[in-house]
């Protein structure tokens, strides 16, 4: 008992303050006051996680001994999120068809739209900033990781792991993980006070016209974490990798559910992965890339608001426009993925396409979709970042990674 208190207490302490957070909400409507305690252990996150992004990719891939291994953990690792994104956007597909989310009409007010990015401009803000001082944010994720890649390489050119830069940038990458530790403790308290806050706010909201919708949402989403996760963990690291991933798994779905942003999410992967035994280089790839770019929550909302707002328009989502929401909503939302409630870029972006002559009533019904299902969609987001690592590690480490990793961890 007192072994398993040791290794589980703060796991112990965070459910504590998840239920209490969600009682505390449902019971006192008046909840939405202890809103500050959740949003102060965000911004410490959102502080910190931006320099350790930049700091560990450019470091793992600054001190990689082999700059072809760089770039195959890279490869792999776009490759996979594209995978497992397609896969969970198809199955969301199947069952809109096969379950109709909308059986009536819906009202909704007007609202107005503000001016739509062209597709240039759209790609230039995706992956470029005007200013260097533009990078340093976290609405500038994509962007600070394309510069964090471009840097890291730098140093490769100039000597890689034996250069002074490539040995501070691993100094400063530790350095950054012990701030997310400290950062960590305080994390029960926060966890409370966001719980509390989104019970209160949105919870009456969960009854109503969006209901349906958000019951095949919500259940989608655990079904595809309790099915799919443990299959590709299986397949990443073989037998006992299911089970190993479940072993670490609760954490950073419960900070991806509770803070709602993937790349807050970041500090909590990286600390499981390790744990796990992941390569080093292989996390400070994976996991700040995921962040931004691992989206099969995402996608699987992408198909969800299309199917709803198809569905009040009386117009039919066929393949070749699920297709098309699927490329579009990956595109739009990218960078602004590791913001909470994605600032509508990507609702936006879809209702343009698929709706432009009735954008002030279908953007307002996709927002609040978004805003509803932004909790389970950045969990399955942020906690599949750690999963994906289990398939990367395969291909760049081999099928008996997990193995030796744990091999090593009993050596040690």
């Amino acid at each position: 008992m007192k072994k398993f208190f040791k290794n589980y207490w703060f796991i112990l302490c965070m459910l504590i303050a998840i239920i209490g957070g969600c009682i505390t909400g449902a019971l006192w409507k008046g909840a939405t006051a202890l809103e500050p305690l959740g949003t102060l252990f965000i911004n410490l996150m959102f502080c910190v996680v931006v320099p350790m992004v930049f700091f560990s990719i450019s470091s793992a891939i600054a001190n990689m001994k082999n700059i072809k291994r760089a770039g195959k953990v890279m490869g792999i690792t776009v490759a996979t999120f594209l995978v497992t994104a397609l896969i969970a956007a198809f199955l969301m597909y199947l069952v809109v068809r096969f379950i109709p989310i909308v059986t009536g009409s819906y009202q909704a007010v007007e609202g107005e739209i503000g001016e739509t990015l062209s597709a240039p401009e759209m790609i230039i803000n995706f992956f470029t900033k005007p200013d260097f001082v533009e990078l340093w944010s976290r609405r500038a994720m994509l962007p600070l990781i394309v510069a964090a890649i471009f840097f890291g390489f730098g140093v490769q050119m100039a000597g890689g792991p034996k250069t002074k830069v490539a040995q501070l940038l691993e100094e400063i990458t530790r350095v950054m993980m012990n701030i997310v530790k400290l950062i960590t403790y305080y994390a029960p308290i926060g966890f409370f006070g966001f719980f509390a806050y989104l019970v209160a706010t949105y919870g009456p909201s969960l009854i109503g016209d969006y209901s349906k919708t958000l019951i095949v949402y919500y259940v989608m989403c655990f079904a595809y974490m309790f099915i799919f996760f443990p299959i590709y963990a299986r397949f990443g690291g073989g037998k006992g990798g299911a089970k190993t991933m479940f072993r670490h798994l609760f954490r950073p779905a419960a900070v991806s559910f509770g803070t709602c942003s993937s790349v807050a999410t970041i500090p909590t992967n990286m600390e499981v992965a390790e744990e796990t035994g992941i390569s080093k280089d292989v996390t400070n790839i994976v996991l700040p890339m995921g962040a931004t770019m691992h989206m099969d929550g995402s996608a699987m909302s992408a198909i969800i608001k299309v199917a709803f707002l198809f569905g009040i328009f009386g117009l039919e989502f066929g393949t070749g426009r699920a297709i098309l929401a699927i490329i579009v909503a990956v595109f739009s939302s990218v960078a602004m993925s590791g913001i909470p409630g994605g600032g509508g870029v990507g609702e936006l972006v879809l209702c343009t396409i698929f709706f432009p002559e009735h954008l002030a009533i279908a953007y307002p019904i996709a927002i609040a979709l978004g805003d509803l299902v932004d909790p389970p969609a950045t969990m399955v987001n942020a906690a599949g970042d750690y999963v994906a690592s289990f398939i990367v590690s395969r291909f760049v480490d081999g099928k008996d990674w997990l193995v030796k990793a744990r091999s090593k961890k009993e050596k040690s």
